[in-house]
């Protein structure tokens, strides 16, 4: 199980950049919301996508989908971990959790 972290910790890590944010919805979800600065990555793009995306294995990497009942987010940790990445953390209430708390989100379609 990935390790977790909560919604206020999350946000203070965005706002000092000291994490990278990966949307494991992709698609349309993300272009239609995402959190702020976050990048697209589903879990079937991560052995093809991730060294590009995510260079630094040491990085603070926190994965994210729609709220707890969807497996996205852990699925993409599971992968980056087992692609050697050492600091993946899950926001498990997701973006719907953080959009109900009046949280800023941004829109548009991933750039690649």
């Amino acid at each position: 199980m990935t390790a977790l972290i909560s919604r206020d910790e999350l946000r203070a890590a965005i706002e000092t950049g000291a994490v990278v944010v990966v949307d494991a919805l992709g698609g349309d979800y993300y272009a239609q919301q995402h959190l702020p600065g976050a990048l697209a990555l589903v879990e079937n793009e991560v052995a093809g996508r991730a060294a590009g995306l995510l260079p630094d294995k040491d990085a603070a990497i926190v994965t994210y989908c729609s709220n707890p009942a969807c497996g996205n987010s852990e699925a993409v940790a599971r992968r980056l971990t087992g692609l050697g990445y050492t600091n993946v953390r899950k926001y498990r209430e997701g973006i719907q959790d953080w959009v109900e708390a009046g949280l800023p989100v941004e829109s548009g379609v991933a750039v690649h």
